[in-house]
């Protein structure tokens, strides 16, 4: 099953978004680098939201990223998923940032496959602030693979 296939079974929908301020996914060689993607959920991690609310913030911020890795790319066959770094607005005693991060993780192994085109490199990082108050912040690498 193609990954386009398993993002529309799992409800993805997929839209076109306007150019902003910044190009949110570019093209570099074989390679695809999202700009960082924000969860619609405000808060701090370890004060005002729970593990299992940042893991669901940072699937929102996957499923964000995957629109515009398919816009770009116009799919997302053929992809590999190569590198996360995820940022989480986090209190200075929380320790659980990869948890929450596992949130995006998990959707990509979905998507990719864990042992396959979803089994990446990942960074889970606490941060003091987050642009707007989001609770996380992802970015993203793929790989296009060749044909």
């Amino acid at each position: 099953m193609s990954a386009d296939l398993r993002a529309a079974n799992l409800g993805i929908q997929f839209q076109t978004s306007k150019p902003g301020y910044l190009n949110l996914c570019i093209r570099s060689g074989n390679q695809l680098i999202t700009s960082g993607h924000t969860s619609d959920l405000k808060g701090v991690l370890g004060k005002d939201l729970s593990v299992e609310q940042g893991y669901e913030a940072a699937k929102d911020c996957a499923t964000k990223i995957l629109n515009s890795v398919r816009q770009e790319h116009g799919t997302l066959d053929d992809l590999r998923v190569i590198k996360l770094l995820g940022c989480v607005y986090s209190t200075s005693d929380f320790t659980d940032q990869h948890l929450v991060i596992n949130g995006a993780s998990d959707l990509l192994h979905e998507i990719f496959g864990k042992e396959s085109d979803g089994y990446h490199a990942r960074s889970a990082l606490g941060f003091a602030a987050l642009p707007t108050g989001a609770a996380v912040e992802v970015e993203a690498i793929f790989e296009i693979k060749e044909p």
